[in-house]
């Protein structure tokens, strides 16, 4: 098949910089929302798997598998556990083993502020950060028990929707009809944790006014032939009827709310579908109106020898290079404004990934923009019989 120079299709782009221009922006526009739609579930995704330990398993109440919050079991259950299941990881005779309470609570910035923001305040003791790993203080010092003292995620302000340098150490927060003082702030990257507020345990039940606990977290030692395993945490919550406990990995837990979250993932990508759709039907316009003023052009080109096939290979070809141009400049854009973007939710925050798989999507997308966007305009303005195109004004 004799086809067409590689560069007439470039230069004719430039024939009309105006609608460059538009194939250009609505590609990129495209291409942006896709990379958007497509860094938000990665993001999310990512951050609830992350969050979870695979070496960890979490006692919670029978039938409050799905949320911490409801969840309410002894305080002996933390003696018990330790005594009762093999196993577990220690460190200098220190076991592995957490405590906690966690409570969603309105924080105030002062006692008088009419406006607070809800978010997640975890009770721990110092063994939180043998069996959460990810957490790591990097200012500040650890809150100590009967001082009203917290430490904060480094995330927490996006939470709340206050400026970063208003949780720093020394500054204070009002919460439960008590003042808290900011001690120490900590990071726990690519974890919902890192927007909590973190107590002492005793301190936030003497708040709460509760003497129960919401989980004990533990971790199971992986190595050497005195290992933990799963079974044993499972066998012990079943024996122990009295406690009414379920022993939940917590991989599991984490994977149990990625897919309690996937209808919300879904419908972002519906959105984005939608309206990539009303962009590609603004792409077939502007190309419909661009090969139309062109039939003669193309009559002439059947005239002197050239195929319909490659005419339309031809004009795919523009339609190809707008569309690709459009979606680099959209993908840059993205990387630029979007990774790492910091997103709220209900379980805190957690920001946006923009990696390979996201960028590859996005330039699948602009890809496909040009393709499907090229190929209807192209074969209709060919459907004309030479003498009629050659005639068209």
């Amino acid at each position: 098949m004799r086809l067409l120079p590689w560069e007439y299709g470039v230069r004719n782009l430039a024939r009309s910089p105006v609608r460059l221009a538009l194939s250009l922006a609505g590609a990129a526009l495209v291409v942006l929302l896709v990379l958007a739609a497509g860094a938000f579930v990665r993001g999310m995704d990512q951050s609830l798997r992350e969050s979870g330990n695979p070496n960890n398993v979490i006692l919670l109440g029978a039938g409050s598998e799905e949320s911490f919050e409801r969840s309410e079991i002894a305080p002996s259950v933390t003696g018990l556990v330790q005594a009762a299941v093999p196993g577990i990881k220690s460190r200098l005779g220190v076991p592995y083993v957490s405590p906690e309470v966690h409570m969603q609570s309105v924080i105030r910035e002062a006692r008088d502020a009419a406006r607070g923001m809800a978010v997640l305040v975890r009770g721990v003791t110092p063994a939180a950060f043998l069996v959460h790993p990810q957490a790591r203080l990097i200012e500040g010092r650890v809150a100590e028990p009967g001082r009203d003292e917290v430490i904060v995620g480094t995330q927490a302000p996006t939470t709340m929707g206050l400026a970063p340098q208003r949780l720093n150490v020394g500054q204070t927060l009002y919460f439960d009809d008590r003042v808290w003082t900011i001690v120490g702030r900590f990071e726990a990257p690519g974890t919902v944790m890192e927007a909590e507020i973190w107590t002492p345990l005793s301190d936030l039940q003497i708040a709460a006014r509760r003497d129960n606990l919401s989980c004990v977290v533990l971790t199971l030692d992986d190595g050497g032939p005195n290992g933990g395993d799963f079974d044993d945490v499972d066998a012990f919550a079943r024996q122990r009827l009295d406690l009414e406990l379920v022993a939940l990995r917590e991989t599991a837990y984490y994977a149990n709310l990625r897919a309690f979250y996937r209808p919300i993932q879904a419908m972002v990508w519906v959105t984005a579908i939608l309206i990539a759709s009303g962009g590609l039907l603004g792409g077939l316009n502007t190309m419909y109106a661009a090969f139309a003023s062109r039939v003669r052009e193309l009559g002439s080109l059947q005239a002197i020898g050239y195929p319909r096939h490659a005419i339309v290979l031809s004009l795919v070809q523009e339609s190809l290079l707008a569309s690709v141009a459009g979606a680099l400049i959209g993908a840059a854009i993205g990387v630029f404004l979007l990774d790492g973007v910091a997103v709220r939710f209900s379980m805190g925050v957690f920001g946006l990934v923009v990696d390979s798989v996201v960028l590859a999507t996005a330039l699948g997308a602009g890809v496909a923009l040009g393709l499907i966007g090229g190929l209807p305009p192209a074969w209709r303005c060919l459907k004309l019989p030479i003498a009629e195109a050659l005639k068209s004004t």
